[in-house]
């Protein structure tokens, strides 16, 4: 599963790699946004469209790599307090199996009777 993973990842940026390539000369324009609420009125500075396709794409994989850490530290917690509880359900059944036997009545296992 590890390697169809990395071999995902190498086709996806090859494809991205790919259409860089391709569309160099569309993507090398510059453009600039303008704003116009009320009386407000804002103009940006010229901005090449690649800077318009990078950024948001590298924002998304700076959100999804963070929500990737918290999760796998949620998920390490969890496991860690699994882990702990099996090891106490583990020290319980160790004591019920060393109980001693005690005297008085006995049930025997089919039959159900009582042996004294």
């Amino acid at each position: 599963m590890r390697y169809l993973k990395f071999i995902l990842y190498v086709i996806v940026g090859l494809i991205v790699i790919a259409i860089i390539v391709e569309n160099n000369e569309v993507l090398s324009k510059t453009i600039h946004f303008k704003l116009d609420i009320f009386a407000f009125h804002y103009q940006t500075t010229e901005i090449s469209i690649y800077y318009i396709a990078a950024v948001p794409f590298l924002l998304g994989m700076i959100i999804t790599v963070f929500y990737g850490m918290f999760e796998w530290f949620r998920l390490k917690k969890q496991i860690k307090d699994l882990y702990k509880i099996i090891k106490d359900k583990d020290k319980e059944l160790n004591s019920l199996r060393n109980l001693p036997i005690t005297a008085g009545n006995v049930v025997s296992g089919d039959a159900g009777e009582t042996v004294k």
